[in-house]
């Protein structure tokens, strides 16, 4: 089971792996991309070294950029390492998906070969899975398409932590050597076009060889290009499109010319579009299939300019990511969900609750507009204009609709946020006498039906253990009872696990979000009236008995 921090890592892991995967696409050569990829695996990914070998033309890897350890950089950067003494390396060992780790166990016999290689110090490791000085691993990056041609291998050393990577740390490091083959793919691709473009302009006695450099460039390049008009009544209509774009969004060449990319592109994404087109540079958006559906690329344009008539057309570079971005999302849900049941975990509901909450009340908000020169909603010409709010400094929110608690003894109509605190009655004895796969089935269940009984909009998360929260905005202290109690009354009907059925049963403690608390003490708030509603119940059944 993982600890309460995981989570928080796991999505702190997820944003600077992010970040550093954006980098790759901003270095302007070769040079400095290979370098981003390596700097990258120091700064985002966690390791204290980093080398890029980088395959030549001959087939044999060049050392081509180093991060982490000047000395060590100094010492191999350049060197060469040949092609069979790489394909013994990525042979051995063991295979994490696309990964190859070699213990150093295994890892002595590689010593005298031609791989640019350097040894850290350290002691030897305590534990299983504690990283050895001698310990090697390596991911290799493969062109996309079919046919797997290795462009290079990135190795890296000493995790800062001391331990080998896990399956997080390890899918980490394979997704980020894919992004980086695709952007060292891209760094070749735009040089190759910038000299076809340069040859374009400048060699004007060589006009018809640059054109067909250009073409071959353009026609075979392994991802979508198109070039767009510019200016004038048919801007952005589609001039030309090449191969791989065509099988991208299913549609003939003939039907492209057609089209524009703003007929193209999901309606969400058009602004993203227009401010691209008209500045030149890079967006991530979504384009439409001959099928109806859509596809996520990476759009980069240069803006091809006659030296005598300005800007003439744009030259787009579309690279499918499809697969990056259902990755990221997978990402992000597990980050932020529970893995046994699919809930929100206790870091999004915090998320959640947060959201909901400034940190002045309401009572001390209408205090600061006095003070400023009128009431809230009776001051339309304030300096900050009507509806906004203010924080504990002074900043200005937009928009924001105070939350408030309704009063707990009458009624009175007013709408709050509900907090529910859910904590299951018996559910210690079904694991120790039928197991924690049964225990594990009942949470499924319990996480099921109360997801049915709450309405659409509402949060059910789970806390850990058997402690759920739901989250129910705009009830009333009426509402909130009843909800408990149809929650409570499906919970305690029969739940089949294995061909037997089994119960529990549901204590809840309702409390209310106000701005003006943390998030803290509304869970705890919620979290001690579930105590004392499982204690009454608890006297009761006693005397019952």
């Amino acid at each position: 089971m993982e600890t309460e921090s995981e989570p928080y890592v796991r999505l702190a892991t997820l944003r600077q792996l992010h970040k550093v995967v954006a980098d790759l696409n901003t270095a302007r050569s070769l040079a400095d991309t290979l370098q981003t990829v390596a700097d990258g695996i120091v700064a985002g990914l966690g390791y204290e070294l980093a080398c890029v070998n980088l395959v030549r033309a001959d087939g044999d890897l060049v050392v081509a950029a180093f991060a982490g350890s000047a000395a060590a950089e100094a010492l191999i950067t350049g060197r060469v390492g040949s092609r069979p003494s790489w394909d013994r390396r990525l042979s051995m060992g063991e295979a994490w998906g696309e990964l190859r780790f070699i213990p150093h166990t295994e890892g002595w016999v590689l010593i005298e070969d031609d791989v640019p290689q350097w040894h850290t110090e350290g002691p030897d490791p305590r534990f299983e899975d504690e990283w050895h000085p001698q310990d090697r691993l390596y991911a290799p990056m493969y062109a996309s398409g079919g046919g797997r041609e290795l462009l290079g291998v990135i190795s890296v050393d000493r995790p800062r932590n001391g331990r080998r990577p896990g399956p997080w740390g390890q899918e980490a490091l394979q997704m980020y050597a894919s992004q980086a083959a695709i952007a060292i793919s891209n760094a070749r691709l735009r040089a190759n076009m910038q000299r076809a473009l340069v040859r374009l302009e400048r060699e004007q006695q060589a006009l018809r060889a640059s054109e067909e450099s250009f073409r071959q460039a353009f026609e075979y390049a392994p991802s979508g290009m198109a070039i767009a008009e510019m200016g004038g009544d048919q801007h952005g209509r589609l001039l030309r499109t090449n191969d791989a774009l065509c099988r991208l969004l299913g549609r003939p060449a003939s039907a492209m010319r057609r089209y524009s990319f703003a007929d193209l592109v999901h309606q969400d994404d058009i602004g993203t579009l227009l401010r691209t087109s008209a500045e030149g540079g890079r967006a991530e958006l979504r384009l439409g299939r001959r099928d109806g559906t859509y596809v996520w690329v990476s759009l980069r344009n240069s803006v091809v300019a006659d030296t005598a008539d300005g800007p003439r057309f744009l030259l787009t570079h579309i690279e499918d990511i499809e697969d990056r971005k259902r990755h990221e999302l997978q990402l992000a849900h597990r980050a932020s969900h529970d893995a046994l049941t699919g809930l929100p975990n206790s870091a999004e509901l915090r998320t959640r609750l947060s959201a909901k909450l400034c940190e002045r009340p309401p009572a001390s908000h209408e205090a600061e507009l006095e003070h400023l020169g009128g009431a809230y909603d009776q001051d339309p010409g304030s300096p900050f204009g009507d509806g906004f709010d203010f924080g504990p400094t002074g900043t200005a929110y937009d928009h924001h609709v105070h939350t408030i608690a309704p009063a707990e003894e009458v009624d009175d109509g007013t709408k709050g946020l509900a907090v529910l605190f859910c904590d299951l009655d018996g559910f210690k004895s079904i694991n120790d006498r039928f197991g924690h796969q049964t225990g594990d089935a009942v949470l499924v269940e319990v996480a099921r039906r109360l997801t049915t009984g709450v309405r659409e909009g509402d949060t059910v998360a789970r806390l850990g253990g058997d402690e759920f929260v739901v989250l129910a905005d705009g009830l009333g202290s009426a509402d909130a009872a009843d909800l408990a109690a149809r929650l409570r009354n499906a919970i305690v009907l029969p739940i089949r696990v294995g061909g037997r059925g089994v119960r529990v049963g549901a204590s809840f403690g309702i409390s209310w979000a106000s701005c003006g608390m943390t998030v803290d003490e509304v869970l705890q708030s919620a979290d001690q009236r579930m105590y004392v509603e499982k204690r009454s119940r608890s006297k009761v059944h006693r005397r019952a008995g």
